[in-house]
């Protein structure tokens, strides 16, 4: 039996003569395979090549991402070290108005690192230590220290502010100022009466100055009595917080009432000569639990 063949006849237009092919149905089916199996390792590389290009533009995408996030890592760490120098150092703040209060000892503060500097170490371990770009559980760690530090030290600067509240009430309380402009001419102590000339003791001072002069309360407090007597002539007595209380005498005139509260400097009489005076002036005493008090100690503004 005759094989059989696929011929195939070029006439180019120009020429007379012509080619011809002649294929084997083996040869053709040969030929058809190595062209499909081409064809399919086109296909094949045209999608790798498109599927490299996908990959890699996701590629380029994630590591832009990625420095985007270390970037802000970064950014973060230098905040968490900042927040760490500042809570450090408000630490030391807190602990030295503890020792002012008188609520911790000073020897505290030998104890504490990084006096000084305020940042808890030295430049040289925290540029060895991990940071949270580099170890994110580690800024974790360093996040929740801070917050219970800081904690702490609201806790702390809580009790600090209601002692020095209470401090603050006490020394409003506390005579520390002038009652009236004008100088002292007779002190606290044993003096000759000038009535009788006999020895006494007296229990204020009395300070002379300009007759209708204002006379003012020398701490916060409340008036318990405003009276007349033929020694003191009119008197106020104020109480005060602690066991305190002022008294002021020889005045012309009342400006306030009992029961009335009065604030440290405000006016409260006017300066006169009633009851046993020589002349204008204000006698002025500071009492604690009844006992009389030299007034000049706790006084302290300058005339």
């Amino acid at each position: 039996m005759r094989k059989k063949y696929l011929s195939i006849i070029i006439v180019p237009h120009t020429s007379s003569s012509h080619r011809t092919y002649s294929f084997s149905k083996r040869k053709l089916k040969f030929i058809l395979g190595i062209t499909i199996f081409l064809f399919l390792v086109l296909v094949a590389f045209l999608v790798d090549y498109f599927t490299m290009n996908v990959t890699r533009a996701k590629y380029k995408e994630l590591l832009s991402r990625f420095e985007n996030q270390q970037q802000t890592l970064l950014a973060y760490q230098n905040k968490i070290k900042s927040l760490e120098k500042t809570i450090n150092d408000f630490e030391i703040y807190a602990e030295k108005l503890n020792i002012m209060a008188g609520l911790k000892s000073e020897d505290i503060l030998k104890t504490k690192p990084g006096v000084g500097s305020g940042t808890g170490e030295d430049l040289s371990s925290a540029s060895a230590s991990p940071t949270p770009a580099t170890n994110p559980k580690q800024g974790l760690v360093t996040l929740e220290s801070l917050q219970i530090k800081a904690a702490g030290i609201k806790q702390n600067l809580n009790i600090l502010s209601n002692h020095f509240e209470e401090q603050a009430l006490q020394l409003a309380a506390t005579p520390t100022i002038w009652p009236t402009k004008g100088w002292v001419t007779s002190a606290f102590g044993w003096r000759n009466d000038p009535f009788t000339g006999k020895r006494a003791f007296h229990r204020g001072l009395d300070i002379a100055t300009h007759y209708g002069n204002p006379v003012v309360a020398t701490a916060d407090g409340i008036v318990i009595q405003t009276s007349y007597d033929k020694i003191g002539g009119k008197t106020i007595k104020i109480s005060h917080r602690g066991g305190y209380t002022t008294v002021y005498c020889h005045l012309s005139k009342f400006l306030v009432r009992p029961g009335q509260r009065v604030k440290r400097g405000q006016t409260i009489g006017l300066v006169g000569s009633t009851g046993k005076a020589l002349g204008p002036h204000l006698h002025y005493e500071v009492r604690r639990n009844g006992k009389s008090l030299n007034p000049y100690y706790y006084i302290l503004e300058e005339q």
